[in-house]
């Protein structure tokens, strides 16, 4: 992941445990690598007391023991890293690709009629949108370590489902606003579901759980409905 200029940041306290660290340039670009930049550089620095770093789309949060160490002490911690950023330019670590079968439509996807409709374009025009980009993943969510993505070039942001379901099956593809996501694990959800993929994303005997990080690269391909069991008990895994 490149790590450009680092963007100016303000620092906040969260609580007595946290501090969230916001860049606050006008290049999205820029916020996302600096608090991804920062998050990497506070797991690996060794400070006595941090907990972790968990960055988003533009801020990231630190926790930390309070008794071993103060906010005021953190706060120097991650100053010392952004002036870390400022001076490395570029990090070595090369995103890794997934491949991603989606059957889309029907059964597996029945919000694509819905986001169609509502873009005005037709199903397969929604599909194409879908899988012709590739999405890097911008943070992981929740549940189970969603991977949170800029979503496809539609003509309008997706509206949320105004009655969320109480189940949205693992392996779901969903979008919403201007964002993209998979569903590693059933759960409760409002976003609009275009497609399932076969592959298992989470595994609970693994770690990390799930096999993606900030920075990798995922690709939407379809496939055909009737294909859907050939991939059933096969993991999501990095492309050679």
């Amino acid at each position: 992941m490149p790590v450009l200029t680092a963007a100016p940041t303000e620092i906040y306290e969260s609580g007595d445990s946290a501090l969230r660290v916001v860049a606050i340039s006008e290049a999205s670009e820029q916020n996302w690598l600096t608090v991804h930049g920062l998050a990497d550089w506070l797991e690996s620095c060794g400070a006595e007391g941090l907990h972790g770093a968990v960055p988003t789309y533009d801020s990231v949060l630190v926790e930390f023991d309070p008794i071993l160490v103060s906010a005021r002490q953190v706060r120097a911690f991650v100053k010392l890293g952004l002036l870390e950023l400022a001076h490395a330019g570029e990090t070595a670590n090369v995103p890794r690709e997934f491949d991603v079968p989606v059957a889309y439509g029907g059964e597996y996807g029945p919000d694509l009629e819905r986001v169609a409709q509502y873009q005005g374009i037709a199903t397969d025009e929604v599909i194409r949108l879908h899988t012709e980009k590739t999405y890097t993943v911008r943070c992981l969510g929740a549940p189970a370590g969603s991977p949170m993505m800029d979503g496809p070039a539609f003509p309008k942001p997706v509206p949320r489902l105004k009655d969320p379901r109480l189940s949205v099956p693992a392996g779901a593809v969903a979008v919403a606003g201007r964002q993209a996501v998979i569903a590693p694990a059933s759960a409760p959800g409002g976003w609009c579901v275009i497609g399932q993929t076969p592959l298992s994303v989470l595994n609970i005997r693994r770690e990390p759980l799930v096999p993606y990080k900030p920075g990798d690269i995922l690709r939407f391909r379809q496939i055909r409905s009737e294909d859907f069991g050939d991939f059933v008990g096969m993991e999501l895994e990095p492309l050679p």
